[in-house]
């Protein structure tokens, strides 16, 4: 499982009032054989997030052809789960629609922050969002009450499955006040309804873990499942882990075939997080973030064919 790194997408270098800096959690969708489309919160100088994209090829992801001039999603009203700023976390296609999940962003006055999962859905191919509700589909709980956030989702048959992050308490790390949050599962007759409460399916590991970013699930051929996600602890900066499942809920940890490693010096020496996953033409991409979130655009590695099950 071996990962060749391509390099940087670097950012847009014309900027715009809404697109400062960062490529924040790619989130990519097949456009055509040619043509990959990435979401990604692009941060103003306040650091709100908008979601926007970049148009990349199919053949050699590092070569952009186009990107948006406007947000595909704005924040939210005054008031709303999403006020104060949206980031993708994933993408189902539904024949011609894009359903797109995303966090919204929500500042307070007692944690820096609260963030739950909103809905929204495309018939253009996300050049334009539209919310389907106004209110997270996935919202505060009584045992989860700060984030649910960061949902993988999957249209799996006739259930819709959901991997997310939940917590309702925080610690002090790197001199601020960030939530500790597991694991969870939920599933859904129509990607809208979701229960209050997840199975837990994975744990932060010892005393230095105390998070993981957002996950990535593939369901395989064969029926059983495998994950990417983004670990959070003490030690050091967000790294990206592995795990297999035959059921989507019991999970193996088997962080060391990730097998993409931090770089010496330059853009993901400090941190690898948010990774996606793109299976184009025989080929298996990852889009992730490196250091300080995306700050300098988002990274691109492709497995070779003997690699991809």
């Amino acid at each position: 499982m071996a990962l060749e790194k391509l390099g940087l997408v670097k950012m847009p270098v014309q900027k715009t009032p809404w697109w400062q800096t960062h490529a924040y959690t790619p989130t990519p969708v097949q456009l055509s054989e040619e043509i990959i489309r990435i979401f990604v919160a692009c941060l103003d100088k306040n650091q709100v997030g908008r979601i926007g994209y970049v148009d990349v090829s199919a053949a050699d992801p590092t070569r952009v052809f186009a990107v948006s001039d406007a947000p595909a999603l704005d924040v939210g009203e005054p008031g709303a789960f999403d006020d104060n700023g949206v980031t993708p976390v994933s993408i189902v296609r539904l024949g011609d629609e894009l359903r797109l999940y995303y966090i919204g962003w929500q500042l307070s006055d007692q944690v820096r922050y609260m963030l739950f999962v909103g809905v929204a859905t495309s018939h253009d191919n996300g050049r334009t969002f539209q919310r389907l509700k106004k209110v997270p589909v996935l919202d505060c709980s009584d045992s989860e009450l700060i984030v649910r956030t960061a949902a993988n989702v999957m249209h799996d048959g006739d259930i819709w499955r959901m991997w997310y992050i939940a917590g309702s308490k925080t610690i002090l790390h790197e001199d601020k006040q960030v939530p500790t949050y597991a694991m969870r599962y939920l599933e859904s007759d129509d990607g809208i309804s979701w229960g209050d409460y997840g199975a837990l399916v994975m744990e932060p590991d010892g005393e230095d873990e105390f998070g993981y970013g957002r996950p990535f699930v593939l369901k395989k051929p064969a029926g059983d499942f495998e994950m990417w996600y983004s670990i959070r602890s003490k030690s050091r900066r967000y790294h990206i882990g592995y795990a297999t499942s035959d059921d989507g809920v019991t999970w193996k940890r088997q962080d060391d075939l990730a097998t993409i490693a931090a770089t010496t010096n330059g853009w993901d020496s400090e941190m690898m997080a948010f990774g996606a996953i793109a299976d184009i033409a025989q080929r298996r991409y990852l889009f992730y973030n490196g250091n300080n979130y995306g700050e300098d655009g988002f990274g691109v590695a492709v497995w070779h064919d003997d690699d991809v099950s």
